[in-house]
């Protein structure tokens, strides 16, 4: 039942991808909405060098579609259908993510964050950027903004107030204070820094523009992603200590001679390299989990500033759209009933993003060590023939993530499974010489028939 919804004022807190997003979706049911950011508008600025170009999947590109900008942003995205794994001292090697036609997208996040806001700008939602939230009084939707914490503050009364603010949410911040509010963070002991490659001097890309081009080498990993003026946003992922680590590496001649030892097939741009290595910032990764996400009929957290995750799944924006699209789903559902809504929202998300947050830690795992490993390329060698033959049994983890839009919890599930099985399959004797056998093809179905 489709349920008409009475005009709130509400407040997004964030015009990050997932705020802006969000407003979209607010002012197509007709609410007027308002967006703070502390933070300029990012159509005026240039960008710091902090950003992971993001993956859009087939999650993000639902929600999209949904609010009718699917079209206007595809224009801004490049279809990667592969990786393509640098490995010291053998030949490229592509890896297909799917089925014929199924790729996830290169966009730059700062591109795509200053088009999002244009959108909901143009549907009618209100900017104010540089404008600082301090305090929020839950039970009564009131946010208090000003120059400093210790100035003057602006009082502002709404019907309804989101935090969209990300990882170190204010929104968040405050509902903590509450009683059996539950909340952990925790830093992964690797940081990342921004790097490019910049295009040919005709304005073509130095490497295959349609994968996503990944150096594993065990403890750290560079990773590239195609823009579509010719360049490449890389991606160093390392240790902060350690032996190879971003500590140890302190001098331009130590860069250089960092990237020309692991990095050799791209050694043309290391000057490049070596330049952003000391210019960009060095940034940290947190997972950030929290319960409830709600407060009352008032208050709501989306996106980071609810379940912040290590980027290695390419699905931090996927899922905090996601968040946007069961959203809309419900307020269609349940009318005005915003007690209802949120209640909803938060139980069906919150396994969800658990879920997903597991997943992208156990990929950083797979992607930096286990993507040079012959044991490990094998057996998704053996997934990928078994699932060619029986899509109706096997759909692979990855797919299930990435070219779904069942739940994650779902996929987290099935993917135990069927790794349980791929363990039992890499036992077998021989296996690196008969793996796409009948023998192989006959035990893996029996291993199915009993999982049941």
């Amino acid at each position: 039942m489709n349920l008409m919804q009475k005009s709130k004022n509400i407040a997004v807190i964030g015009s990050g991808l997932v705020g802006s997003l969000l407003a979209l979706f607010l002012r197509k049911r007709g609410h007027e909405v308002t967006v703070f950011d502390r933070r300029p508008d990012v159509r005026h600025i240039q960008f710091s060098g902090r950003s992971i170009n993001l993956a859009m999947s087939n999650r993000g590109w639902n929600a999209l579609k949904k609010v009718g900008i699917e079209a206007e942003i595809r224009k801004l995205a490049l279809p990667l259908d592969k990786r393509a794994l640098h490995l010291n001292d053998k030949p490229l090697y592509f890896q297909k993510y799917g089925k014929e036609g199924e790729a996830i997208y290169s966009i730059s996040r700062g591109i795509l964050n200053r088009k999002m806001i244009d959108l909901a700008e143009a549907a009618g939602a209100i900017f104010k950027f540089e404008e600082k939230v301090w305090d929020i009084e839950l039970s009564e939707a009131k946010i208090y903004t000003g120059e400093s914490e210790k100035g003057a503050w602006q009082e502002y009364q709404f019907d309804l107030v989101f935090g969209a603010d990300g990882a170190f949410s204010r929104v968040r911040h405050k509902m903590q204070r509450q009683s059996r509010f539950n909340y952990s963070q925790e830093f992964i002991d690797v940081g990342y820094k921004e790097l490019t490659i910049p295009a040919n001097a005709d304005g073509t890309h130095k490497l295959d523009n349609t994968s996503f081009h990944i150096w594993p080498r065990g403890e750290f990993m560079l990773i590239a992603m195609p823009n579509l003026n010719g360049s490449f946003t890389c991606t160093l992922f390392m240790p902060f200590e350690g032996d190879v680590s971003f500590e140890n590496i302190k001098t331009e001649a130590q860069a250089e001679g960092f990237f020309a030892t692991y990095f050799p097939d791209i050694k043309d741009d290391i000057s490049n390299l070596t330049r952003d290595f000391f210019k960009n910032p060095t940034s940290a990764m947190v997972t950030m989990k929290c319960f409830p996400w709600t407060y009352g009929d008032k208050v709501a957290l989306v996106g980071d500033s609810a379940h912040a995750i290590v980027p290695f799944y390419g699905q931090g924006m996927n899922a905090g759209f996601e968040d946007i699209s069961v959203l809309d789903d419900l307020l269609l559902q349940y009318g005005d009933d915003w007690e209802k809504i949120f209640r909803e929202y938060e139980n069906s998300r919150k396994p969800n993003a658990d879920a997903i947050s597991e997943l992208s830690y156990r990929n950083f795992i797979e992607m930096s060590s286990k993507t040079a490993d012959p044991g490990f390329l094998l057996r998704k060698k053996i997934e990928r023939h078994f699932a060619e033959k029986y899509p109706d049994k096997w759909v692979p983890l990855y797919s299930r993530v990435t070219f779904s839009n069942k739940p994650y919890a779902e996929a987290l599930s099935i993917g135990d499974e069927q790794r349980a099985v791929m363990d039992k399959v890499m036992e077998l004797r021989d296996i690196e010489n008969k793996w796409d056998s009948k023998e192989v093809e006959m035990y893996i179905l029996k291993l199915l028939d009993n999982n049941k």
